[in-house]
């Protein structure tokens, strides 16, 4: 039941942005996603990250099968790519061979296999779904808000010591080497997601069932909600407002001033500024934090590698959204309250909802809430008392964390299932 209302919100979503979007002269997800099953794929390893998920669900020998058949696929569109002269691309395959999942469980498979087969299928696209919505949301926000909150939240962020300008001059010190090491970090981290839930749903295939709280359903819903925030409180964030070129990025004719990462911006009476209409209002709250802190939370029932890359990537991520300027301390902040708040009550949703989940989700929606009002409305005063507000605002944050912790401690994120089904395997059909 609640995989059917996933399923039937996202593709209402899906209609809405594609509507929206079209409206704006722009390309809807799923425009964008009906291309790649002929056109050069955006993103070729989010596309084979889908069919990893999906294959949780097949045998050993149909995951062979599968991923052979993908490869084979894109070989051949590598090829009319190289004859046609177009640029080398992958990730055709992987599509093909979900979408082929997807008409063999409704053609071949019934009752339990046939649901258990479109949930991986459901699975792999809505990973895919997700990005595409993001990208969609981005386009929107720079043409729907031309003003920019950026002047109050840098503001604000006087009460944290301006860390993002600390965090630039320490990544510009570092070189290329860091830089490059940041970068690959902070752009694969749908990558990392998926090897964490492939962890994860390793059981899927003998169990025959999925369990009842996994990475992606926190990641999808943060990539669903989050955007919407980015509506109500639109930032582009400290390298475009207050750079022309750092990091071969910049707001060029657009920032207010290049003083970002050497020199703090004064205090004064913060107000909307005009922007571009091309550069996404995508700072509060930082998704990129809250996807690195929900990656960090699944990893810590892994093994001892997936641990340690788990507290890497949120290390590197944390470090790299701060370094680049693309966030300033305060989207942080609300970043880390957003993602915790959000996995509770998915957690809760799949487990059932009980006192202490219910009252981490009020109290985290009103922390949330109440650190927007205080960047919006109270900036001028967080600046000038940041030896009070500043330890305020970590406190509330810490609230939360404590909250999360104490709610969750005793309670295993994948040992929950929600549909059952067999103790030990059974003999499946095979796909081909």
């Amino acid at each position: 039941m609640l995989w059917t209302a996933v399923g039937v919100v996202t593709l209402a979503f899906l209609v809405v942005l594609e509507v929206v979007a079209h409206h704006y002269g722009l390309r809807g997800p799923i425009t964008n996603q009906a291309r790649e099953v002929i056109w050069a794929p955006k993103s070729g390893p989010l596309l084979y990250g889908g069919l990893a998920l999906t294959m949780v669900v097949l045998t050993w020998r149909q995951r062979w099968i599968a991923l052979g058949t993908a490869v084979g696929i894109d070989a051949a569109f590598g090829v009319m790519r190289l004859i046609v002269g177009a640029a080398p691309n992958f990730g055709n395959g992987a599509l093909w061979v979900v979408l082929g999942c997807a008409v063999i469980a409704v053609t071949r498979r019934t009752g339990p296999e046939r649901l258990l087969l479109l949930k991986g299928v459901g699975l792999g696209l809505l990973l895919v779904a997700g990005h595409k919505i993001g990208d969609t949301w981005l386009l929107i926000t720079s043409k729907t808000r031309p003003e920019v909150l950026d002047l109050y939240v840098a503001t604000a962020d006087r009460a944290l010591g301006n860390p993002s300008w600390v965090a630039g001059r320490i990544v510009e010190a570092t070189g290329p080497v860091g830089y490059h090491i940041l970068h690959l970090v902070y752009s694969q981290l749908p990558l990392a997601a998926a090897v964490t839930a492939l962890y994860q749903l390793r059981n899927v295939a003998v169990e025959r069932r999925f369990p009842g709280h996994h990475l992606v359903r926190t990641f999808l819903a943060i990539g669903l909600l989050g955007p919407a925030i980015y509506m109500v409180f639109p930032v582009v964030g400290p390298v475009f407002v207050y750079s022309t070129g750092a990091f071969g990025t910049g707001g060029e004719g657009w920032a207010i001033a290049d003083i970002w990462p050497h020199v703090l911006p004064r205090i004064g009476t913060p107000h909307p500024v005009l922007y571009d209409q091309i550069t996404p209002r995508n700072c509060m709250p930082s998704l990129h934090t809250a996807w690195a802190v929900t990656l960090f939370l699944h990893s810590r029932k892994g093994s001892r590698p997936l641990r340690y890359a788990g507290t890497f990537w949120l290390v590197a991520t944390l470090a790299a959204t701060l370094g680049f300027g693309y966030h300033y301390g305060t989207d942080l902040i609300a970043g880390v309250v957003f993602a915790l708040t959000i996995d509770v009550a998915m957690r809760a949703l799949a487990q059932g909802w009980d006192r202490s989940s219910i009252q981490l989700v009020a109290h985290g929606a009103v922390v949330f809430t109440a650190l927007l009002v205080a960047y919006r409305w109270l900036p001028v005063q967080l600046a000038a008392h940041p030896w009070v507000c500043g330890p305020l605002l970590l406190l509330a944050m810490g609230s939360v964390i404590h909250g999360y912790v104490r709610t969750t401690r005793s309670v295993d994120p994948a040992s929950a299932p929600t549909l059952p089904g067999p103790r030990s395997p059974e003999p499946q059909p095979e796909l081909v």
